[in-house]
């Protein structure tokens, strides 16, 4: 099968259009002939770090990166009940190898796609959707009256988490940039902020939550707008102590969240996905053979939704 091999960390160019052995499926796993790709900032972080290729492959090289896809059954093994041949789906694949004709995933990680959401759509959502739907859902309980602020609102995790965060009644003060207001806006949110205009702490105060996929001195500042008994979750790296400190002496939670492969949350997410609920945007999608240029326009960080990459 084609796949694209990376045989040490660097730049786009080290993905290698090549030809890898197609999976042979263990008890409880489907094969996927693989219809998009998800293409996300992690994808460009593993890529280019030859520390994290070998936290997730050891030794083994060339390895297949890539961690959302979508597409149709074409093999079952054992243990595989629920799910049959053609059926459509879509998965977070817990140890990557994406980015080839075929993936081999067990069903408990797999979501249906319905027939009103794109093979791209469905590829779109997984990785982004569960770093936003895993700590509102689970880490705030967020709910009807909540206010939360989100930054980083147009992006691909930002996009799902306004989305989410609306359907369970909250409030949603969101910051972009301005050409991405009216977008975010369309997403359901209340209130928008121009990250690159203005100050959002001196527009926002006393929220309940605090979602940043931004970290620095966004971070910082998020603590100055969140009310005592309020909690603030960040997908990147946390900052020093000095920071945690502040937001204890001011009775903010403060912690970091690590998304984590579960298919019942995906399912969740799917279904809503189903009733036209959540919606992913696609900024643009590229052909298999384009693999390099998608992974560059992850990189610019610039993108409105997700990039996807379709076979």
């Amino acid at each position: 099968m084609k796949a694209y091999l990376l045989y040490e960390a660097g730049g786009p160019d080290k993905l290698v259009l090549g030809e890898a052995q197609k999976p042979i499926l263990k008890s409880g796993e489907v094969l996927i002939k693989v219809k998009a790709i998800g293409i996300n900032p992690a994808d460009t972080l593993y890529r280019n770090s030859n520390t994290f290729i070998t936290a997730m492959f050891g030794e083994e090289r060339p390895a297949i990166i890539g961690w959302d896809i979508s597409g149709e059954i074409v093999e079952k093994a054992q243990n595989t009940d629920g799910f049959e041949m053609d059926d459509a789906v879509f998965a977070l694949l817990q140890n990557a190898r994406g980015y080839a004709e075929f993936v081999a995933v067990n069903i408990e990680l797999l979501a249906r796609k319905s027939g009103n959401i794109s093979f791209e759509e469905a590829a779109a959502a997984p990785m982004a959707g569960l770093t936003a739907w895993q700590p509102l859902v689970h880490g705030m309980n967020i709910k009807k009256g909540d206010k939360i602020l989100i930054h980083g609102a147009s992006g691909g995790v930002g996009h799902f988490a306004v989305q989410i965060a609306k359907y369970f009644g909250a409030e949603v003060i969101a910051t972009s940039s301005a050409k991405n207001r009216d977008f975010v806006l369309s997403l359901g949110a209340d209130k928008h902020i121009d990250y690159q205009t203005e100050n959002f702490w001196d527009k926002v105060k006393d929220v309940d939550f605090v979602f940043d996929t931004i970290g620095g001195e966004t971070l910082a500042h998020s603590i100055d707008v969140t009310k005592p008994g309020g909690t603030i979750i960040s997908i990147l790296g946390l900052a020093n102590d000095d920071l945690k400190m502040e937001a204890e002496s001011k009775k903010v939670k403060l912690s970091l969240w690590g998304m984590q492969c579960n298919g019942d949350d995906l399912r969740a997410l799917a279904d809503l996905m189903s009733k036209g609920i959540i919606k992913p945007h696609i900024a643009e999608t590229y052909p298999f053979t384009s693999m390099a240029e998608a992974h560059l326009q992850v990189e610019t960080r610039r993108t409105a939704g997700k990039i996807v990459v379709t076979l």
